[in-house]
């Protein structure tokens, strides 16, 4: 039994760790191709675009793990099936709920592993993940004098080079606009070639200009009334341009920023949010009532057991002028508490919506586990079932279940952010369609059911056929 055990494990193993390489390889480039435009040509270091690829992989991990646990079971018991390896164990008097034991244990301590990293990893690797890639996509490019434009990035000068060598540093046809004060001067520089390269500390940007001419516009005298402008020419044979580039430095933002996104918190943070923000929903509740006790106005009026008739006089109203006041200011009152609950309302609202994020998110911490385990079973079943192995039919099996998995995923996630569902249905919802489908398949493989069996149904619907064409 311990053999059979043993060979189950290595069969399930190799494939998982294959299929898991592969798909956060395959959600890597995604992450690539999404973000591309963002993080390339920006000048930043080799181990930044490390770091931010490894938080993304670790932030990958929830949707990888699921569908490499669905994909190496079809695998590892399509493969057992299709060369009578499970035909060899159940003549052995094993059942395949026996031959299941060992992999059963295995995906439950691997959702055991998987609620832990849920809990503890992914909240700091969420936040350092989305912190990184904050600053990466605010960064600046670096390419900081393109071809053929009028580069404003240098504050207080307009830049503008025509041709650049191969090289990146050789430029040609150069124009710089420098900006004074408003009115008072403005100076022009042109230079048929140049070199640019950055000084020794990397804090400056040089622009070395060969072969060039300057213009300067200075005011004239002041005393006139109209002050004539004094232009001067110079031409030189080298001069040199300096540009700060301390804008260009990558800063980074402090993390405690985003600490209160849903995503960043653990079990005990997301509760100890969801609990407080609950009692700030409570106490407005009063507060709302002594907001709006402030605009109502009461009359009091005496029982009709106490006496027998209204005074005449208790609202005077004297002429046509009183009563359009009275209706004007009671119009007005109405717009006030219209206007009050109306902000109250929105405030009420958006608390609400964050709550349930938050509720969703903790339920979330417990479904990456669960799901691994209904994934597992319908795996294992259609493997046995199916009897392919291979990266062909369990492939395409495990994608379309998996696919079905995450879009009713996604939708009910989306409903309960919306309030259309509870937090609680809306992150279980695909949990809860699928493991019946986990439990039936389970049952179909243990009594060697053709469920895919493709001459069956043709028999079927050849007897059927046959049933339909018979003359009464």
């Amino acid at each position: 039994m311990k053999k059979i055990h043993l060979l189950l494990l290595k069969s399930f193993i190799r494939p998982f760790i294959v299929t898991l390489l592969i798909v956060m390889f395959v959600l890597l480039m995604l992450f690539l191709f999404k973000y591309i435009d963002d993080l390339i040509g920006k000048g930043f270091q080799w181990y930044i675009i490390l770091e931010l690829m490894m938080y993304n992989s670790a932030t990958n991990l929830a949707m990888a793990l699921p569908l490499s646990v669905l994909l190496s079971s079809i695998m590892t018991y399509g493969s057992l099936g299709e060369n009578y390896e499970l035909v060899a164990i159940k003549s052995a008097g094993i059942s395949l709920r026996r031959a299941m034991y060992p992999m059963v244990v295995v995906v439950f301590v691997l959702s055991i592993a998987a609620f832990a990293f849920s809990d503890y990893m992914l909240p700091v690797a969420n936040l350092k993940y989305y912190s990184l890639l904050y600053d990466a996509r605010k960064q600046k490019s670096a390419d900081l004098l393109p071809e053929n434009i009028f580069s404003n990035r240098f504050p207080g000068y307009t830049i503008r080079v025509k041709h650049k060598d191969p090289d990146g540093q050789t430029l040609h046809d150069i124009m710089i606009y420098q900006k004074g004060i408003p009115e008072t001067n403005m100076n022009v520089t042109f230079a048929k070639s140049g070199l640019m390269y950055r000084s020794k500390d990397d804090l400056f940007l040089i622009l070395k200009l060969k072969d060039g001419i300057m213009y300067q516009e200075e005011p004239g005298d002041q005393g006139n009334s109209m002050p004539r402008q004094r232009l001067r020419r110079f031409r030189f044979g080298e001069t040199e341009y300096k540009f700060d580039l301390s804008d260009f430095k990558m800063t980074r933002t402090d993390q405690s920023e985003f600490r209160n996104a849903s995503q960043m918190m653990n079990l005990r943070q997301l509760q100890h949010y969801v609990d407080s923000t609950r009692k700030v929903v409570d106490s407005n509740v009063k507060i709302n009532y002594a907001l709006l006790s402030a605009y109502m106005k009461y009359t009091t009026v005496p029982a009709k057991s106490k006496v027998k008739a209204l005074p005449a006089d208790s609202v005077k109203m004297n002429s046509q002028s009183d009563k359009i006041n009275m209706l004007n200011n009671a119009s007005s009152e109405v717009h006030q508490i219209l206007d009050v609950l109306r902000n109250r309302a929105e405030m009420h609202k958006e608390t609400n919506r964050g709550i349930r994020r938050y509720v969703l998110e903790y339920q979330k911490k417990f479904t990456l586990g669960a799901a691994c385990i209904v994934l597992f079973l319908i795996g294992a079943p259609l493997g046995a079932i199916i009897r392919k192995g291979g990266l062909g039919l369990p492939v395409v099996v495990s994608v379309i279940f998996f696919l079905i998995y995450y879009i009713i995923g996604t939708i009910g996630e989306k409903s309960a952010k919306e309030g259309d569902l509870s937090p609680l249905v809306g992150a279980w919802i695909s949990i809860v369609i699928l493991f019946p489908i986990g439990l039936f398949l389970s049952y179909k493989a243990a009594t060697d059911s053709a469920l895919f069996d493709t001459d069956l149904y043709r028999r079927f619907f050849k007897r059927f056929s046959l049933r339909k064409t018979k003359p009464a």
